[in-house]
C-alpha cells in the first residue's frame, strides 16, 4: 500500500508539473523532425504475467511498426536517440503508473517477443512478474540498461530479483535519486 501511494503521488506530481512542459517541447520536436504520431504503445508483460500497453514518446520512424530495436533513422545524432539516451521517451509511462499497470520503480518490462526468448534461456526470468514492472529499476541505475546479450540480460534479471527480495521505500528513493542523477549526467 505504501508503494502504491508513493507511485500515485509521484506520478501525479510528474504529470502535473513536468509532463505538460516536456510534452509540449517533445511533441513539437517529434512533429517537426519525425512526422507521424507522438506516442508509441507496445504490449508488455506486467505483474502476474498480465499483458498491458506500455506508452512512450515515439523515437523511431513512424513507418517502423515492428518490435525490433534497429531502425535506420535512429542514429547518435537523432532526436530519437536523444530521447532514449536521456530516458525522456519514458515520461508517458507515468500514465501506466497512474492506471496501476506499472510502478515507478521495478523490473523494466520487455517486449513480449523478448520475454518468450528470455524465459526459455533464464530459469528465474518469470520471477520478475511477482511485482509490477517499473519505469526505472535497480538494474538500470547499476548500468544494465537495454542490452540483449544473454549474459547481460541474466545480470539484469539477477539485479531485478535482488530488488524484489530487498524492497523498501528507502531503496525506491535511492533508485529514484540515482535515476535523476543518471538522466542529468546524460
Amino acid at each position: 500500500m505504501v508503494k502504491r501511494i508513493f507511485d500515485i503521488v509521484t506520478a501525479i506530481i510528474v504529470l502535473v508539473l513536468v509532463f505538460p512542459w516536456a510534452y509540449l517541447v517533445i511533441a513539437c520536436c517529434i512533429k517537426i523532425f519525425m512526422p507521424g504520431p507522438i506516442f508509441f504503445k507496445q504490449k508488455r508483460t506486467g505483474k502476474n504475467g498480465t499483458v498491458f500497453s506500455c506508452y512512450k514518446f515515439r523515437t523511431m520512424d513512424a513507418k517502423n511498426r515492428s518490435d525490433e530495436f534497429v531502425d535506420p533513422q535512429l542514429n547518435k545524432y537523432s532526436l530519437g536517440n536523444f530521447l532514449r539516451t536521456t530516458s525522456l521517451d519514458e515520461l508517458p509511462q507515468f500514465w501506466n503508473v497512474l492506471k496501476g499497470e506499472m510502478s515507478i520503480i521495478g523490473p523494466r518490462p520487455h517486449m513480449l517477443v523478448h520475454d518468450e526468448e528470455y524465459k526459455n534461456k533464464i530459469k528465474e526470468y518469470s520471477l520478475r512478474y511477482a511485482v509490477k514492472p517499473g519505469i526505472t529499476g535497480w538494474a538500470q541505475v547499476n548500468g544494465l540498461r537495454g542490452e540483449r546479450d544473454i549474459r547481460r540480460v541474466k545480470m539484469r534479471v539477477d539485479y531485478d530479483l535482488w530488488y524484489i527480495q530487498h524492497w523498501s521505500i528507502l531503496l525506491d528513493l535511492k533508485i529514484m535519486l540515482r535515476t535523476v542523477g543518471v538522466m542529468i549526467k546524460k
